[in-house]
This record gives C-alpha cells, structure tokens and sequence, in this order.
C-alpha cells in the first residue's frame, strides 16, 4: 500500500476522494505540436494534458510537474507534426467529482479531445500492456504515378524518347531542395537560405512583395501539375473493392487545427463501385495498382531487422528486430478534392522514423525509382542504406490494442476505442483528414517531397540496368548500393530503448513505441 502524501484523501471540510488508477482514451491533431512526448522547451500534447488535468482537479499541486509520481505512462510517441485518433496513457488521478472528461475539454485546445476513461488494474501501464499498434498513412494518388511530379534530371532524360516527361512548373525547382528531407542537413539549410534571399531580392526589384516560400493554392484545376497533363483533383475514382469518399468542402478549411463545420465532411463507402475518372487524368488506383502497392507493402510483414528505417539505431541493436503484423492500402478516399490511398500498418511497436521510410521507399518503388528486391536488400543486417522518408502531414495513430490484458480481466471493463467510435470518426474527419488534404492543396508538401526522389539525392536507389526497373526482374541492387555513410538529417531527439521482442510479446513487455512521425 503507497504511503505517499500525494495519496491520501482530502481532509478538512471538502469532500474526500481516492485516486484511481484509469486509462485516458483521447485524439489530438499534431499540427503546432513538436510531438507527443513532453519535453522541455517544446510544445508537447503531453504538457498540455497534464496541464489540464492539474487545472481539472485530476492531479494535486504537489505532484503538478511530476508524471512518476501518478504513474504516468503512454501508449505511443509520436513526433512532430504527427496525429493520433486512439491514444491512451495512464496513471492514477481523481477521476471525481463527475464531469472529469468535460473538465478536462475545457482545459484543453478544440485540437486535442478527450473521449473517455475506463478503470483498469493497479498494475496497468499503457505503454507495457499495449499489444500492438495501428497507424495509418494517407499518401495522396498521384504520388503514385510514376510521371508526376518527377525531377528535372529524369524529365531531361526522357526527352526524345515515347514517353517524354513534363517539367513541374509549380514546385520542380524547389523540390530539388526540401530542407531537412535529403542531403546533408547544414548543406540544405545553406542553399535554402540562399535560395530565400535571392527570392527577396528578385521580389523587391519586380515590386512583389508576397511570400518567397512556394505555397500552391488551392484553386489550382491541375493540382500541382498541370503541365503534365495529370489531374488529380476532383477524385481520380477507377474500379476498387472498396472506396470511401468525402465530398469537396467550402474554402476556410483549417490549417492548425481550427474547427470546421461537420456538415462539411461527410463519408460514404463504396463496394465494387465504378466512378468515371477525372477528365485529363491518365493514372487512377485501380485493381492493378492496387495489387501491386499491396505486394510491396507485405514485404514488410513479419520479424525483420529495421535498422535502415530508423535512425541512431544500430543494426546489431535488438532494438532495430521489430515484428509488422499487417501492411496494406485497400482503401481510397477524397478529402476536399484531393484523392488519397490509405496506408494501414499494424505492429507490436514502431522505431522513430521507421513507418514513413516503410512508405518512402514503397512510393520510390511504385514510381519506379527503385526495385521490388530493394527492400529484402534493406532489412539485412549488413546492409547499410539511405532510405527516404515520407513528410509527416499524413501520418497518424488508429488505435492502440490490449488483447491480452483484455483477455486477462475480464471482469473489467475492456479497454477498446468501440466505445468512442463516433466521436473518433467526427474528430478524424474535422481534423486530421482536413489538415492532411490541406496541407497538401496549400503548401504541396508531397508533391514537393516527390521532386527529392531521385538517384542524386538517394544513390543507394540506382540499379544498373534503369531499363529493368518496371519489371523488377533483372536489376541487381547489390551491385548498385554504394557505400552511403551519410547521417540521417532529421534529428531524433529520442533514445530508443526497446526490449527483447519474444519477452515483449509474451509478457507485454513491448519495445518502445517510439513512432514515426514526423
């Protein structure tokens, strides 16, 4: 029995109390945020929602500041700029007087929305009990098309051949220079600085004076590509299993997590449905696509060493050995006129970095850039390679499952997002989906991103034969894979302690969840 103060019941002439030990069910859109781990200095959604559960009356002034002291723990980390619609921590808090969740909403940004709490043993910990994960990573379609948004060295290429490539007007030039996504860090920072000058420059002598930093509207009718003749606007819709779609919404659409108007979303499903494509567009994600993009991603599955999809994580570390329970994209929707394929990655846990290089080279995969055996080359321990990382804007926590647990107690209640999935599905859709689809509209964050794919920027992508690449047959990555010893540019601010995998399975003794996120 805990003899701290911090435990005692109230005295005096209030009411007494007894804190309980509770898992915290809530969704909160990362945009603003630099992660989900509190750290200092930054803005965390961890210091916000223990900020509030002070102010709700949830923890005392004593322990205010200090999570060890209420048992604090989390389900997963997520870094900057990444969202999460079923997170779940835990710790012992006074859950009364009632009115707890509604206490804490008002404490709390409309970004970040608590749906609830459940009672739970007083040996739950959220991050240990966790079994698995789920996350999601929308990826617009036509980062797909191995025409669109290429680089200006494979355009030139494709001159004077059948299948000549149109320059991207719009964000070619910039895209060749996404700071922080490829390259070395500082060298980045460097020409990005010199780029901006020299945009303020040229602005002031023609008398502009908007913005030098590319930012692609919203009422471009070609989305980012006009030029080469792929509209992917309006939903390129082909013939799918299945296909969720959300309408256009109105102009005014939130960028940092303001609320929109729910009426202005909705989402319809559609089974074995045939919608006419877009006029003009010549790629669509169809049953052929589809079941390519599926095969790459299940080359994922299973037990591998992640040591390429990280980073400070080193290949021998039984950390980088992480188990992938399910991969796959059968599902489109479109938000607000931009079409999107939706990633589903189910694990035990999830290294820093790790999904959105699983996604970067998947995409470098399906435009071509590199082939299918690239990615057995990759999960090899002795193979060292720079893999590249998808933006992440579209990238986002489901649902954290407690199998186990749930199976362990069953007098109690079971700890699931069924409980919440109405109000997950609104905060998903005014929030998050509506973020990622504007993002992308305003600042053509992946199209951007796409320009970076290429040989010079990612060497350890080139095959010997470029011929070979469509088929993947006959392309040898062995021989192609150069001696890349750069460091990864994105900083991980993070140690990645992992446990031993079997232990952790069976024991609930997981790995750190340290996700992807970006």
């Amino acid at each position: 029995m805990s003899t701290t103060t911090s435990d005692d019941e109230e005295t005096g002439t209030k009411k007494r109390y007894k804190r309980r030990k509770v898992a915290i069910f809530f969704a909160y859109c990362g945009v603003g945020y630099q992660g989900m781990q509190k750290n200092p200095g930054a803005k965390t959604i961890e210091g916000d929602l223990e900020e509030a559960l002070y102010v709700s009356g949830a923890v005392p002034e004593q322990d205010r500041g200090v999570p060890k002291r209420y048992d604090w723990a989390r389900s997963a980390r997520t870094d900057k700029g990444v969202s999460a619609v079923g997170q779940v921590v835990s710790g012992r808090f006074y859950i009364d007087p009632p009115g707890l969740v509604d206490r804490l909403n008002s404490n709390l940004p409309s970004q970040i929305r608590i749906f609830g709490y459940k009672r739970v043993t007083a040996s739950f910990n959220a991050k240990k009990f966790c079994d698995r994960r789920r996350y999601v990573y929308l990826i617009p379609v036509f980062a797909l098309d191995p025409s669109c948004h290429r680089d200006r060295e494979t355009v030139m290429a494709s001159l004077g051949s059948g299948n000549e490539l149109v320059k991207c007007l719009e964000c070619s030039e910039r895209g060749r220079k996404v700071v922080g996504l490829v390259g070395n860090r500082k060298q980045n920072l460097e020409l990005e600085a010199v780029d901006v000058e020299a945009g303020i420059s040229s602005n002031r002598d023609s008398g502009v004076t908007e913005d030098v930093e590319v930012s692609l509207s919203k009422g471009d009718d070609n989305h980012l590509n006009e030029e080469s003749g792929n509209d992917n606007k309006g939903g390129m819709n082909c013939k799918t299993g299945l296909e969720t779609v959300i309408p256009v919404q109105e102009e005014g659409t939130p960028l940092n997590g303001e609320s929109v108007n729910n009426s202005d979303i909705l989402e319809e499903e559609k089974v074995n449905g045939e919608d006419k494509p877009t006029n003009g567009s010549r790629f669509c994600y169809g049953e052929k696509e589809r079941e390519r993009f599926n095969k790459i991603l299940k080359c994922f599955v299973g037990t591998h060493n992640f040591h390429n999809f990280t980073t400070r994580t080193k290949a021998e570390d039984p950390a980088a050995r992480r188990y992938i329970i399910s991969f796959n994209a059968n599902t489109t929707l479109v938000v607000e006129g931009v079409e999107f394929v939706k990633c589903e990655v189910v694990g035990q846990s999830f290294m820093l970095h790790q999904i959105r290089k699983m996604i970067g080279l998947a995409v470098a995969i399906m435009r071509n850039c590199a082939p299918e055996s690239l990615i057995d080359e990759a999960l090899q321990q002795d193979v060292n390679i720079n893999v590249p990382t998808a933006p992440e804007v579209g990238l986002y926590l489901d649902e954290c499952f407690f199998t186990s647990y749930n199976q362990k107690w069953k007098d109690h209640e079971e700890l699931s997002m069924k409980a919440y999935e109405k109000e997950a599905d609104e905060f998903k859709m005014k929030y998050i989906y509506s973020h990622i689809a504007s993002t992308e509209q305003k600042e053509g964050t992946v199209a951007l991103w796409l320009h970076s794919l290429n040989h010079r920027n990612y060497p350890d992508l080139r095959v010997i034969n470029e011929e070979a690449i469509p088929n993947n047959k006959s392309a040898d990555p062995k021989e192609a894979i150069t001696d890349n010893k750069s460091a990864d540019p994105e900083d991980a601010t993070t140690n990645n302690k992992g446990a031993d995998l079997k232990e952790a399975i069976t024991d609930n003794k997981s790995a750190d969840p340290e996700v992807v996120t970006e």
